[in-house]
């Protein structure tokens, strides 16, 4: 197994985000990512969500993504409480391997970072020091200026 750290660098490569700082919480069942908006559409026939972010807090510029809208589904936060949750399918990649995970989008404007990642995503790849912090440093392709 892979040991991470409580806080790593990751990247969301099927959403165009190279540099995220992620908290890696195996308290939490599910990922989140925060955004700052979103909005729903349907493409195909099929429902898609659209979405903002600020990845990079020095930069302030904002990125982009959609995804198809996999699922939607109430979420307890850590105070206990519950709100509806937009879910999607994306791919993760940290510390040299790329998996497929699930991720929420939530508005977590007021925590140090912008993705929280869950045990789902960890599971069966990668165990938790933590007493580490940020054991694979950033993805390769994450520029300097970039991460959140």
């Amino acid at each position: 197994m892979i040991v991470l750290g409580w806080r790593e660098w990751v990247a969301l490569p099927a959403l165009g985000l190279d540099c995220v700082r992620a908290k890696v919480d195996t308290g939490a069942r599910s990922s989140a990512l925060h955004v700052d908006a979103q909005w729903r559409y349907v493409e195909g026939g099929a429902p898609w969500v659209g979405f903002r972010l600020h990845p990079a807090r020095s930069t302030g510029e904002a990125a982009e993504c959609r995804a198809p809208l996999v699922d939607e589904r109430e979420v307890s936060d850590s105070g206990g409480h519950r709100t509806r949750r937009v879910f999607l399918h994306t791919t993760l990649a940290l510390a040299g391997q790329v998996r497929d995970i699930e991720v929420n989008l939530c508005h977590r404007g007021g925590m140090r970072f912008p993705m929280l990642l869950g045990r789902s995503a960890i599971t069966g790849a990668f165990t938790v020091d933590p007493a580490q912090s940020s054991v694979h440093g950033r993805p390769p392709h994450c520029h300097p200026r970039t991460p959140a």
